[in-house]
Order: structure tokens, then C-alpha cells, then sequence
């Protein structure tokens, strides 16, 4: 394999900055699962009042964070209701069921396109001949559909759709923070159409570990002892949480410059036809190689031995993620190289 120029496989992949370290290691620690960590404190408190809410929960992992949450929302044995391609239920290794004994049933990916009237039609009352509805979830932006960001409005009335039902609203908010650099819709308003989110940290904004979720004060403190029962109690956490108030401080508008980059990228590769640039409005580029003479493993392949890294969703699927850590040097020889591949 040639040497790495760039590495596109997750934005998962960046390392601490200098002055993110430094702020680690001079960081105030106590004991959390004590809840005695003040930095701790700090950063789920400045969280819950970014998207409005009353409480968060520092967990280890975004799949923790997103299963504590569903767990907490659906009863054993009765029903979440999401897309065919969320992480909730295709990356988080069938958690739901295994842990949580959720049955899920799932509508066809849309992403930006999400209709609620369909999921409407899909949720079933307490009465029925049928596993009852308790929880829909939805993910923003979404990672297997490209980065896509759900427009506010039709957020609004999937959270109309499920008051009247009287059934949890989630939101998988991994990339959350994009679709408010996207959008330029506030953190909040996010917030307030949600029972209950996850939010990840080292997902773009840089942190090496965390993701919390944010709900009411009844509930977090309800994910607190389920976090401890999943394993997710931590010792002297705040120097994770320092790292997450630097990314949180420093982080969130250089987003766009990761958007400006995963653009460019979609427009060198779309004479090839395997990608729409207008689609592309976040950090994520899905490569749709069916129309093409190559595959994903082939193309992962060819692109190694260039020095360019990429994720293989599937046989006909590559994902590209910019972020933080690449240069333009990088994204230039990844626009020289990629093309000629297809």
C-alpha cells in the first residue's frame, strides 16, 4: 500500500489538537459514577441548554447513548418504528433487540425525503392485534444516506404526528451539529421537537471519546442507572468531558469547511455519474458505483494504492467522510486520483 495522503473513512479517525490535549490534562476530575466530576457537570449542563432540554448524560459510545435512550422509551417486547438504513438498526449489532427486546419495524430509507405521513400510517395504538408503537426514531444528518439533512419543517410535523399518537420521538443526533451548519436551524429548535437525543463528539468536532444523551431531568437520571448496568459508569470522565467542551467551544462552525471540501469531492467525481453534488450538503459522499466497471472492494483497492483510504458500504457502495484532519493537499490529490478510477 502507498503512503496514506488522505483518509476518508470516518470523521471518526481524528486525533486530539494540541490545545484540546492541554486542556485534558489540566482538566478538574472527580469520580462520576459518585457524580462527584465537575467538568463533567459542566459539559452535560452546557449541552441540555443547547438544544433546550433539562438534562444529558455523558456515555462512552453513540451506540450506548442511542440504545439507553430507546431502551428507556420502549418497553420490552413492544415497538420502535425507523428507517431501513438508521444506525439504530443496522450498525449498533441488533442492540435493540438483544438488549433492549425492541421489536423494530422500519419504513424505506428517505432521509431528507422522509414523509410523515407514512409513518403516521405505520404507527399502531395500544388495543391493536399488534406489537403497539412506543417510539419512532429518526437520525440527523444521516450517515448511510449520504450526510442528508431532514428539513426543520418536516421535523415539525413528524413531532406533530407522533404527539397526536402519543409515542417518543428520538433522534439519533450523532451529526447533528452538521445539519446546524447546514441548515443554520439553532440548536435548540432541534431540541425542542425531541423527547430525547443522542448527540456524539467525536463524530467531526475532533473529541476522542463521547456522545450524551439529552432528555428530561426524570428521564436522564433514569439513563443513569441504565448506563451503569450496560457497563457505561466512568471514574474520572472530565478528561473526556474537556476534550468535548473544547470541541463543542472551537469546533461546530469549521464544520463548514468539511461541507466545502465533501462538495468538491462530489462534483469532480459526478461526470462519472455516481454521485449528485446537489445532494451532498454535509460532510458525507456515497459513491454509487452500480452504472460503473468497478466495485467497491475493487475501487477501495485501486484507491489504497494511490493513498487514499475509503469505507465499502456494500458491493456497489463507497462512503467518503471529510473532516477535520485532512488538508487540501489531500482533498486535491483524492480530486486528481478518484476520477480516473471510475
Amino acid at each position: 500500500m502507498a503512503e496514506v495522503v488522505v483518509d476518508f473513512r470516518s470523521d471518526t479517525l481524528t486525533r486530539p489538537s494540541p490545545a484540546m490535549r492541554e486542556a485534558m490534562a489540566t482538566a478538574v476530575v472527580g469520580d462520576d459514577v459518585f457524580d462527584e466530576d465537575p467538568t463533567l457537570h459542566e459539559l452535560q449542563a452546557e449541552v441540555a441548554a443547547l438544544f433546550g432540554h433539562e438534562a444529558a448524560l455523558f456515555a462512552p459510545s453513540g451506540t450506548m447513548a442511542n440504545q439507553i435512550a430507546l431502551q428507556l422509551a420502549v418497553p420490552r417486547g413492544e415497538e420502535l418504528l425507523c428507517d431501513a438504513a438508521a444506525h439504530v438498526v443496522t450498525d449498533e449489532i441488533g442492540a435493540a433487540a438483544a438488549l433492549g427486546g425492541v421489536s423494530t419495524r422500519t419504513w424505506p430509507s428517505a432521509a431528507a425525503d422522509l414523509d410523515p405521513a407514512t409513518v403516521a400510517d405505520m404507527i399502531r395504538p395500544d388495543g391493536f392485534v399488534a406489537v403497539p408503537t412506543r417510539a419512532v426514531a429518526v437520525e440527523q444528518t444521516h450517515n448511510r444516506l449520504g450526510g442528508a439533512v431532514i428539513p426543520l419543517a418536516t421535523l415539525e410535523a413528524l413531532r406533530a404526528v407522533t404527539t397526536e399518537a402519543a409515542v417518543h420521538l428520538h433522534c439519533d443526533g450523532a451529526r447533528i451539529w452538521h445539519a446546524h451548519v447546514a441548515d443554520g436551524v439553532p440548536l435548540d429548535a432541534y431540541g425542542r421537537l425531541f423527547d430525547s437525543l443522542s448527540v456524539c463528539l467525536s463524530k467531526g468536532l475532533g473529541a476522542p471519546v463521547g456522545s450524551l444523551i439529552i432528555g428530561s431531568a426524570e428521564r436522564i437520571a433514569a439513563a443513569r442507572k441504565l448506563r451503569k448496568r450496560l457497563g457505561g459508569g466512568m471514574r474520572q470522565a472530565g478528561i473526556l468531558a474537556a476534550a468535548g467542551l473544547y470541541a463543542l467551544r472551537n469546533n461546530i462552525p469549521r464544520l463548514a469547511d468539511d461541507h466545502a471540501r465533501a462538495h468538491r469531492l462530489a462534483e469532480a467525481l459526478s461526470p462519472s455519474g455516481v454521485v449528485d453534488p446537489a445532494r451532498i450538503r454535509t460532510n458525507i459522499v456515497p459513491l454509487d458505483l452500480t452504472g460503473t466497471a468497478i466495485d467497491g472492494p475493487a475501487f477501495a483497492a485501486a484507491a489504497r494504492d494511490q493513498g487514499i483510504l475509503v469505507s465499502v458500504l456494500g458491493r456497489r457502495l463507497v462512503r467518503l467522510v471529510t473532516h477535520m484532519d485532512q488538508t487540501d493537499d489531500g482533498i486535491d490529490h483524492a480530486v486528481k486520483v478518484l476520477p480516473a478510477l471510475l
